[in-house]
């Protein structure tokens, strides 16, 4: 099993927005086992949005849906105008 995180730094007074705006668009996806996460310490305005998947190829799999799925890219449209800067870890369970 993996572990993907999507983490983002939003712009200042737009981390709850984007926390809202990533939570409409889970939920139109019908993501499994996910959750958004905001920030207690570190870097102020973090927005995490963690999710599992079985693997690799369930991730990419699963991007390549993103891509084409028009209720999630609609629930998306405007997200990059919310943060500063983001990444992405895949980190395997032990």
């Amino acid at each position: 099993m993996i572990i993907v995180r999507n983490c983002f730094v939003a712009k200042p007074g737009h981390g709850s927005k984007l926390a809202a705006q990533i939570k409409e668009a889970a939920a139109a996806a019908a993501i499994p086992k996910y959750r958004v996460l905001t920030d207690l310490t570190g870097d102020f305005n973090r927005v995490i949005f963690e999710y599992e998947a079985e693997n690799i190829g369930e991730f990419e799999a699963r991007m390549k849906q993103y891509m084409t799925d028009e209720a999630f890219r609609e629930k998306m449209k405007g997200y990059t105008d919310l943060w500063i800067t983001g990444s992405r870890e895949i980190l395997q369970t032990a």
